[in-house]
C-alpha cells in the first residue's frame, strides 16, 4: 500500500521545468518557418533512435528465448 501511494504522489506530481537549450531557444524564438520546421524534424530523428534500439533489443531477445525453447 506504502508503495502504490509513493508512486501515485509521484505520477501525480507536476515539476515546471524549462527543458530546452539556448540554442533551440533563440531558433525557435527568431527563427523562420523553416528554421522550426528543421529544428521539429531533428529532435524527432534523435527521438526515433531510442526507440528503434529498444524494439532491436527485445526482438533479439524474444528470438533467442524462442530459439532455447525447443
Amino acid at each position: 500500500m506504502k508503495k502504490s501511494l509513493t508512486l501515485l504522489f509521484f505520477l501525480l506530481m507536476i515539476i515546471p521545468s524549462n527543458a530546452q537549450c539556448a540554442m533551440c531557444k533563440a531558433v525557435a524564438e527568431n527563427g523562420t518557418v523553416d528554421m522550426a520546421e528543421g529544428l521539429n524534424a531533428g529532435i524527432l530523428f534523435l527521438m526515433a533512435f531510442p526507440y528503434i534500439l529498444v524494439a532491436g533489443a527485445l526482438y533479439v531477445i524474444y528470438r533467442y528465448k524462442v530459439r532455447n525453447k525447443n
